[in-house]
């Protein structure tokens, strides 16, 4: 590794390598290079391709060791530490990529971490960073989050909120990394599920038509009911819509989503807070804010028009290099590495890049 980049390729070239190869696909890469700049023939898409994992894989060789906890010290002590920045909302989902040798897909993981404000100064935009990972590859997820908490000034005490889809490995990774965390239920998901369950019930036959205004009134209750944290409420109603669906010609589908609902509320009841109230407070009750992160960086690169299939570690490094091109700090990565490398302004070649 040391060889490659000290000996047979500038840092300059290997930066915009790297950072073109996370915004499109490597063929395209190597065209635009060849075009803009002077570079060998021998420069292709594998070349870059490889060029790219290999910054990758020094950048997770960077990361500390995985930990089963990151709590650390007394509560004594954090109480002697500076008022906090605000709040930290970090929410995490996923998507899926076609996997190589066609052999179905597999599933990363994308979160975004938003920091509301930095105290003692003027309010500024929100400060937001992302990651990204291989869930059957990564073997330290939970130190990958950690660091880049940390990177946004996380301290011990600090307001700390985790939504997700409730799932068990994505929680997992959430667990211990702060004393203080929340970790909730987000409202997005349940929305979803309750309104692919609406268009079911829309869908019966007219001789229907008196089940499924039954139905339709019995899902707005369970709405209201989640939407306010009433969790037992909402566990009475479903059940009462299963009873209600139980052996209805034509309703199996809806039944079948009805009785997942019910295992999904009942395996997450105790991270279902009362997201009216934390509305009304404004604090946030979605990952909605994710989906168009899950888009941005995993879509438009790996899924979306894109023939390429994807090897777990492929997949895995290139959303190393794509999250930090996409914060700006993929530079200051290189900055850190080489202390000669290129001035702070950016070059016409660059100029290219951004367009």
């Amino acid at each position: 590794m040391k060889v490659l980049l000290a000996g047979h390729i500038s840092p300059e070239l290997l930066y915009l390598e790297t950072r073109w190869a996370s915004l499109i696909p490597f063929v395209p890469t190597a065209e635009l290079l060849h075009e803009v700049l002077p570079v060998d023939e021998k420069l292709n898409a594998t070349t870059i391709r490889n060029h790219l994992l290999a910054v990758a894989e020094r950048i997770d060789e960077e990361l500390g060791e995985e930990a089963v906890s990151f709590i650390e010290g007394c509560p004594r002590d954090w109480a002697e530490l500076p008022p906090p920045d605000g709040p930290l909302t970090v929410g995490i989902d996923g998507g899926f990529v076609r996997a190589a040798h066609k052999a179905g897909h597999f599933e990363v993981i994308v979160g975004k971490s938003v920091l509301a404000f930095e105290r003692g100064a003027e309010r500024e935009p929100e400060t937001t960073r992302r990651f990204g990972y291989v869930q059957t590859f990564d073997t330290k997820p939970r130190r990958r989050v950690f660091e880049l908490l940390k990177s946004q000034g996380m301290q011990a005490y600090q307001q700390v909120v985790f939504l997700s889809d409730g799932g068990e490995d994505v929680r997992e990774v959430q667990n211990y990394l702060n004393p203080g965390a929340e970790h909730w239920l987000d409202w997005f998901h349940i929305t979803m599920r309750m309104t692919v369950l609406s268009q079911q019930a829309k869908g019966f036959r007219e001789t229907k038509a008196k089940l499924m205004e039954e139905v339709t009134k019995s899902l707005e209750r369970i709405k209201h009911f989640l939407w306010h944290g009433n969790v037992y409420q909402a566990m009475q109603e479903i059940d009462g819509l299963d009873l209600d669906l139980d052996g209805q010609e034509g309703a199996e589908k809806l039944a079948k989503g009805v009785q997942e609902l019910s295992i999904y509320v009942r395996n997450n009841q105790g991270f279902i807070p009362n997201f009216g109230e934390r509305y009304r407070q404004g604090e946030s009750v979605s990952t909605a804010f994710v989906e168009s992160t899950v888009n941005q960086v995993v879509s438009k690169r790996m899924v979306k028009r894109q023939q390429m299939q994807w090897s777990l570690r492929g997949a895995h490094l290139l959303l190393q290099i794509r999250t930090r091109v996409l914060d700006g700090k993929l530079e200051d990565t290189f900055r850190r590495w080489y202390p000669n490398f290129r001035p702070n302004a950016a070059t016409p070649v660059e100029a290219v890049s951004a367009a």
